[in-house]
């Protein structure tokens, strides 16, 4: 996701609790819903048609409201963007959800941004020495993930999320250094049509096939993701993006985590041994760290 310094507001925007709320309460339980949803949605074709749909109503809006289209360069970054962050991040995601648990899933997610430093370093950005810190503390962290129960059991969802986190994270570097999408909703639009388009093709490839009829309960995952996950909570970071700091607007990524892990124990009865709730709390400083280098 996009996270380009901004200043903040003069004045505290109204809606600024509330859009923060969105981000952390829905992001932290979109993985919950890719669970559900896969009874019915396999992965790559359920993420290919909650971004197709989503960015077909969100470029509906921007049109309607007079918006421009992104020109022929910004379709080009958007299918190179989208075919990252969204055909490699969130379809690995899912794909990762099938062997191992929404939170567990999460709280590996949360190192993008110490991915995100270390692909910068390859565009000539120099981190920190906090952040330096913070990418070592996260990778211990990590290490002590993977060496848990629930990911020595799962090779193939250990594959998938690291394809995954290294995916969105380069996908996230070359948005804001090389390959520039268009500003605002029509950006995120633009992605999300793209990224949807490549995820469908990798679905028909796999001959991944919808279970039909799809049961209730993962109709309506699908249709919460479609809805608050990609449409209320895109928005909802947009206005961060614009009216709050880059900490704030970014700091999802502590709190999401936390959500997912509380989700998956109590409504899907996910199991988190002793050792992984401290990876889990490993990992989360190292982000905090990467985030303390960044804004000092």
């Amino acid at each position: 996701m996009n996270t380009a310094t901004l200043p903040l507001a003069k004045k505290a925007p109204s809606l600024l609790i509330p859009a923060l709320l969105a981000c952390y309460l829905v992001w932290g339980s979109t993985y919950l819903a890719i669970r559900f949803a896969l009874v019915s949605f396999p992965p790559f074709f359920q993420m290919g048609s909650r971004f197709l749909v989503a960015g077909a109503l969100l470029m509906a809006g921007v049109r309607w409201r007079g918006g421009a289209w992104p020109n022929l360069a910004q379709w080009r970054n958007a299918l190179a963007v989208g075919t990252l962050m969204l055909g490699g991040g969130m379809g690995l995601t899912a794909a990762a959800t099938v062997h191992i648990g929404s939170g567990l899933v999460a709280t590996f997610i949360a190192v993008v941004p110490m991915m995100v430093c270390a692909w910068g370093l390859l565009f000539g950005q120099r981190p920190s020495r906090l952040e330096l810190l913070g990418m070592a503390v996260g990778l211990a962290g990590v290490v002590l993930l993977v060496r848990g129960a629930s990911f020595s059991a799962a090779p193939v969802g250990i594959a998938c999320i690291t394809g995954a986190t290294l995916a969105w994270s380069l996908g996230s570097v070359l948005s804001t250094t090389r390959l520039p999408l268009a500003s605002g909703p029509a950006g995120f639009a633009s992605e999300m049509l793209c990224g949807g388009a490549m995820l469908m093709l990798i679905a028909l490839v796999l001959g991944e096939q919808p279970a039909w009829p799809p049961t209730a309960l993962a109709l309506g995952a699908w249709a919460y993701l479609v809805v608050f996950g990609s449409l209320v909570a895109f928005s909802a970071y947009l206005y961060l993006l614009a009216h709050a700091s880059p900490a704030v607007a970014t700091s999802y990524a502590f709190v999401n985590p936390l959500i997912a892990l509380f989700l998956g124990v109590v409504f899907a009865s996910e199991a988190v041994s002793g050792g992984e709730w401290v990876a889990c709390g490993v990992i989360l400083t190292g982000v905090l760290l990467i985030f303390r280098g960044k804004t000092a």
